[in-house]
């Protein structure tokens, strides 16, 4: 490469352009800088400089923001338009490379340098203008944007450089790979590089060419198929045939038509019908609106059922299937009553509350049975998404209703007894809040309009009688609880737990198990003996357990020819059980020091709490153990304060804490504790440790205290009160304001229990601990 002289030339930046050497064109100037600097050019040798911005949208580009190398170019003529542009001919001469750039305020001045294009093998560089000619002849072929006229032009150019430079400028190429053809200067290596662009061009033409052939194709299928399907109508219409999507979308009209629906509900099922009937078989959205449609007709909107509005009848339902449970026996006969006097009621919401095995599903089973109900059950533990209650969009894959709308169907009435299985296991996460779902579902005043995502409609709830069980009230949101009536089942005593039995678990279990009443029997005794030394629950699930085991026994007994007849007594029900499980009763055998029985209130009932305290010397730290709550720290720690600010008049040493540490443990440590009721069961073993006075092995104990010894009330009694009947306790203390609360225990519970109700620790302590000391020496 020869270098020439440096000379100094005004520049004009183009914009989405180059100009190669040899090339002629018009241009369109219209920025000052520019309009000055061709001007300059013109009083001087009409020589310019041409060199492209890197963008294009850069008005007024600084030295960075061209390119160095660029056309040195020769105006031609100039030409003022009417809208203050200039109309500029030039012809490019020679490649030059930038190399100083100065700004002269009315237009750019810039010193350049020519470059001289490099030639090697001449016998290659003709092989390689003929390639070229060939490849762009093929281009223009394809592209149908260049004349004819161009080819020829271009065909007459002899000199291998120039003639690349020509095709380049007739290429739709980038503006970077246009300046990297002007930027070759080795004649060789630009012929090389156009032949490949073109190469490259002529394939993207020939893919073009076959999509729009393949588009075009599909457009004509789908209009062959239109028509063709039009002359199938029209066929099927002339010969009465209905087997084809006609046939289909009629008979989806008369079932619509069958459905019963009210009449907003069946103009939106003929939209979609209609719909459906425009929509091709093979599109996704065909078989959305079908499902869409199947569901709207297989929903019950006006079928019911009729209540038998007989109370007597009823309540020999409820009484043949459950014992006891009298308060929710009593509520559905209350609710019967007054429909039969109104006609008009609202489904009343119930939620049945209690210890796993107590009764509650079975029992909404059997108050649809009593009033002739269709009876479905939804079960909610462990449901996280919203829409598993509302249902999903119509718009997602696999949309479907909700629980509710799914368990209405299944019923095919607007007035089932519907059961909402386990409410208080619901959970929310990232997806929604189920329990705030339910909220419309199981209000009265809204229930009436409840919208589902996928119906999108209204639907009528409010016929429906919505039972809810839970086993504990506390995981229940407020709102959600506020809208129910709350039933509690606290468990069953002995007796309940033994006519239970008899009555109803041990038949059904005789007959599952291939036996009669003629060669199984079960003495009363034994069954006693289950319920107090194998079993020890509020429900009945682990004894119809047990009496199941026995009764396979008892068949394995009869087939293997051991016996003929097996009549279970209790001596042989420990050859069957194997030894007892739970000792009977569960009261102290004497009077203790320093350890009180306590009565607890847990998600499986009730139970009874053993809080002991031992004193040996230290420096007055107080230890609790056995997993307890921040609850049940905090009514130790009120206790202790309440015995130190009473010392003296309890005969305690008042510097009792300066010389000893206290221990107050809960047994059973691997079982989290926690609760409002155990103050004064803590300060009654407090005391009795320090004074040495026993405490009464038949007396239990709930209720919580103050810092002042008052004593608060608690909750839970029955619970409570069952778990000392099943413990063996005579006597138990409680709040005074927890006197109400007594109707509520079973009378067979009462009368074995004496009820101590006291205001005071100080009544407590003269019930609960002896009168002397016990000489433990």
């Amino acid at each position: 490469m020869a270098n020439q002289e440096v000379k100094q030339l005004p520049l004009l930046p183009l914009r989405g352009l180059i100009v190669y050497p040899s090339m002629v064109l018009h241009l369109d100037v219209g920025r000052d800088k520019s309009v000055k600097a061709l001007e300059q050019s013109m009083v001087e040798d009409n020589l310019i400089f041409l060199a492209s911005q890197k963008e294009m949208d850069i008005d007024e580009p600084s030295e960075d923001e061209i390119y160095r190398m660029g056309t040195i170019a020769n105006v031609k003529q100039m030409l003022k338009l009417p809208n203050g542009t200039i109309r500029v001919l030039v012809e490019g001469i020679d490649r030059a490379e930038l190399l100083q750039f100065k700004d002269e305020e009315e237009y750019f001045l810039v010193d350049v340098e020519e470059v001289n294009e490099t030639h090697h093998d001449s016998v290659e560089e003709q092989a390689l203008m003929r390639k070229l000619l060939e490849y762009f002849e093929q281009y223009i072929k394809a592209s149908k944007k260049t004349s004819q006229e161009t080819l020829s032009s271009v065909s007459d150019i002899d000199e291998p450089g120039r003639l690349a430079d020509i095709i380049a400028s007739h290429l739709s190429l980038k503006m970077k790979d246009k300046q990297k053809i002007l930027e070759i200067t080795d004649v060789t290596e630009r012929l090389n590089h156009l032949i490949d662009i073109i190469h490259n061009e002529k394939e993207v033409l020939h893919l073009e060419k076959k999509i729009g052939q393949r588009v075009k194709k599909s457009m004509e299928r789908t209009q062959k198929e239109y028509y063709l399907r039009e002359q199938m109508k029209a066929i099927q219409k002339e010969l009465g045939d209905k087997d084809g999507k006609s046939g289909e979308v009629a008979s989806l009209r008369d079932k619509i038509k069958e459905a019963n629906m009210p009449e907003r509900i069946e103009q939106v099922a003929t939209k979609e019908l209609d719909r459906y009937e425009r929509v091709p078989n093979n599109s996704a959205e065909s078989s959305v609106i079908r499902n869409y449609i199947e569901w709207l007709i297989a929903l019950p909107w006006t079928e019911e059922t009729e209540d038998i509005l007989d109370i007597n009848r009823a309540e020999e339902t409820l009484n043949e299937d459950h014992y006891g449970l009298d308060k929710v026996k009593e509520r559905i006969l209350e609710y019967l009553a007054v429909q039969q006097l109104t006609q008009t009621i609202k489904g009343p919401i119930l939620c049945l509350v209690g210890p796993p095995g107590v009764g509650k599903t079975s029992l909404a089973k059997s108050i649809a049975k009593s009033i002739d109900r269709k009876f479905v059950r939804s079960s909610l533990g462990g449901v996280r998404d919203e829409a598993e209650i509302r249902g999903h969009r119509r718009t997602y894959v696999g949309a479907m209703p909700g629980r509710i709308i799914q368990g209405m169907k299944k019923a095919g009435t607007i007035n089932p007894v519907f059961l909402l299985d386990e409410i208080d296991k619901m959970a929310s996460d990232f997806r929604g809040d189920p329990s705030s779902a339910m909220l419309e579902v199981l209000d009265p005043e809204q229930n009436s309009t409840f919208s589902d995502h996928f119906i999108e409609e209204n639907y009528d709830l409010s016929n429906v009688m919505f039972i809810a069980t839970a086993n504990n009230l506390a995981t229940i949101p407020g709102p959600l609880l506020d809208r129910m009536e709350v039933i509690s089942i606290a468990g069953y005593t002995e007796v309940e737990k033994l006519h239970i039995a008899k009555e109803h678990l041990l038949p059904k279990q005789v007959k599952e198990n291939g036996l009669t009443k003629g060669n199984f029997q079960v003495k009363d005794e034994s069954i006693l003996k289950i319920i107090r030394t194998y079993t020890r629950e509020a429900g009945v699930r682990n004894l119809e357990r047990t009496l199941a085991s026995i009764c396979r026994k008892g068949a394995k007994m009869i087939v293997s020819g051991d016996k003929k007849k097996v009549i279970v007594t209790e001596k042989i029900l420990e050859e069957m059980l194997g030894k007892p499980r739970f000792r009977y009763g569960q009261a102290e055998e004497q009077d203790q020091i320093g350890a009180a029985t306590g009565l607890a209130y847990t998600a499986a009932g009730g139970d009874t709490l053993s809080i002991e305290v031992s004193i040996y010397p230290g420096k007055g730290k107080l230890t609790l153990t056995g997993k307890l709550g921040d609850v049940m720290k905090e009514s130790a720690q009120a206790a202790f304060s309440y015995i130190r600010s009473r010392a003296e008049e309890l005969n305690i040493d008042p510097n009792f804490h300066e010389n000893n540490d206290i221990h107050i443990h809960v047994p059973e440590g691997a079982t989290p504790k926690d609760g409002p009721s155990a103050g004064i069961t803590m300060a009654t073993a407090l005391v009795s440790a320090l004074t040495g006075r026993a405490v009464r092995k038949e007396v239990g104990m709930t209720g919580e205290i103050t810092l002042r010894g008052r004593v608060l009330p608690i909750g839970g009694l029955k619970e409570k009160s069952l778990s000392a009947h099943r413990a063996g306790l005579k006597k138990i203390i409680i709040p005074a304001e927890n006197n109400k609360d007594l109707e509520d225990i079973p009378e067979s519970v009462r009368n074995d229990l004496t009820y101590v109700k006291v205001t005071h620790l100080d009544e407590v302590l003269d019930h609960a601990l002896l009168e002397e000391p016990v000489n433990e020496s």
